[in-house]
């Protein structure tokens, strides 16, 4: 009797919770505009500390290797080294972060002076050569002069026009500059926030560990826990390699240029390498750039950068690439190209570096489940045929299946 009651007290909760489930789909659909709203509102709120995990989540991986390398020992450090460790390796890798940026802008602000210059000196030759040809189309063609004179403009209209566009640019950059105050705001509040997070990130662990062992049933528990596990791993993993495939991409690329002479060829291949790290479509960002530039000086030099850029796409996509990053992922290059696709169309180039290893860990979830699955089909399968094959009486088995 208690057994039926606990049973249909059960039940009575999965209803209930179904019942509440639906009535609140319900409401969120007929006001689904106030549902959006309300979530834009709370990640608004949050978004200064879901900036500072991503800062903290990319700077552990640097500080994890220089831990485990400076700090490494026949055990566990201890005193004073084990106080020293988790300041000195974030230090380092703050120094080294900022060591690669000055370097990047050190290298670049002078090319892009050299590039903006040697623009500003070809405008003059392209205006006069303008001028030179306008002046040709009007001679060919005096009919166009005649269509330009009997144009009639209606001044007042666009006086009027021109003064609610200069109210609507000035409302528009009050906005722009509040919005650029506000980001830079929330972007030092998620740098303080990831330094408590890279300080304090054992405590965190333990803490979220005991929240989960809380609330959820062990083996969900652990299940989650190997979830969070797999997906760090596969995030850390894609990071590094992008990185290494990116810096090796570029000196790739600055090597061959230098051999060849190509105009431009420190600032294209830093930006090729940073255009890298945005998966399958990056270099090719970067190698219309570089091609527009070289145009500028020498049309014949930027069809040869096109091939050159394809030569060293496919020793990169080949040989590089599949050692450096494919590995360290494991998804199939098709579902790479539906991960860059899906995440730049939804969030734009922080969802193609986001969407690349969170399919990755999908994917080594579902295969999980699929071939947990298939051996348990396969198991039960077996056991049936057995137990079919036991209950064949005598007079059906062959000579040779009989017992003696």
């Amino acid at each position: 009797m208690n057994k039926v009651v606990k049973i249909m007290s059960k039940n009575t909760k999965k209803v209930m919770l179904l019942i509440a489930f639906g009535v609140v789909l319900f409401v969120g659909l007929q006001n689904f505009s106030l549902v959006l709203s309300f979530v834009g509102w709370i990640l608004n709120l949050i978004w200064p500390f879901l900036l500072g995990f991503c800062v903290a989540f990319i700077l552990n991986v640097p500080m994890s290797f220089l831990e485990s390398k400076i700090f490494r020992g026949p055990g566990k450090p201890k005193g004073l080294k084990q106080r020293l460790r988790r300041p000195v390796s974030l230090l380092l890798t703050l120094l080294l972060v900022a060591g690669v940026i000055f370097i990047v802008m050190f290298l670049i602000v002078p090319e892009l002076g050299r590039t903006f210059q040697s623009l500003v000196n070809a405008i003059p030759p392209f205006l006069e050569n303008l001028q030179k040809w306008s002046n040709d189309m009007f001679q060919q063609y005096p009919d166009v002069i005649n269509w330009l004179q009997n144009i009639e403009l209606d001044w007042q209209s666009i006086v009027q026009m021109l003064q609610n566009s200069a109210g609507d640019v000035l409302s528009s950059t009050v906005t722009v500059a509040s919005s650029v105050v506000g980001g830079i705001v929330n972007f030092f509040l998620g740098i303080i926030f990831a330094f408590y997070v890279l300080v304090q990130k054992e405590k965190l662990g333990r803490q979220g560990r005991k929240l989960l062992y809380a609330c959820l049933p062990e083996r969900k528990a652990e299940k989650v826990l190997s979830v969070c596990s797999l997906s760090y791993k596969t995030f850390a993993s894609f990071l590094s390699g992008q990185c290494l495939e990116a810096v090796i991409l570029g000196m790739l690329f600055f090597i061959s240029m230098s051999i060849f002479q190509f105009p431009y060829a420190l600032i294209i291949s830093v930006l090729i390498a940073f255009m890298a790290l945005i998966p399958i479509f990056g270099a090719i960002i970067g190698c219309v750039i570089g091609a527009f530039l070289i145009l500028m000086i020498d049309p014949i030099r930027a069809i040869w950068f096109v091939v050159l850029f394809l030569v060293i796409q496919q020793i990169e996509g080949n040989l590089i690439y599949p050692h450096v990053v494919g590995n360290s992922v494991g998804l199939p290059s098709m579902w790479v190209l539906v991960a860059v696709t899906l995440g730049g169309s939804l969030m734009g180039f922080a969802g193609m570096l986001i969407c690349i290893p969170l399919c990755s860990v999908v994917y080594t979830l579902a295969s999980r489940a699929i071939n947990k699955r298939l051996s348990k089909k396969a198991a039960r399968k077996k056991q049936d045929e057995m137990l079919e094959e036991l209950s064949r009486p005598d007079d059906e088995l062959d000579d040779s299946e009989k017992p003696v």
